[in-house]
């Protein structure tokens, strides 16, 4: 059986990225594993950046400024690990 951890490492994201994923998308941390893998694999980075960007837009609206300046440098790690797909 596989670990979370060992998911995680094959999907091509960072566990921020996950985290990111599975708070817009209000599912379990290994369901955002397999989403975020499907869109990474299937030129879908364009919307992993949207659901990102909508995750800090909420966190800043919601007044917690320490999970938006998270969720900022998980983008900034996302744009420079996939810079060429959107």
């Amino acid at each position: 059986m596989l670990t979370y951890q060992e998911c995680v490492d094959m999907s091509g994201l960072t566990p921020g990225e996950v985290s990111a994923i599975a708070e817009h998308e209000h599912v379990d941390s290994i369901i955002a594993v397999a989403m975020g893998n499907y869109l990474v694999e299937h030129e879908g980075e364009k919307l992993i950046k949207k659901i990102i960007l909508d995750d800090i837009a909420k966190a800043e609206r919601s007044g917690d400024e320490k999970h938006a300046e998270v969720l900022r440098k998980v983008m900034q790690h996302f744009i420079a690990t996939h810079p060429d797909n959107g």
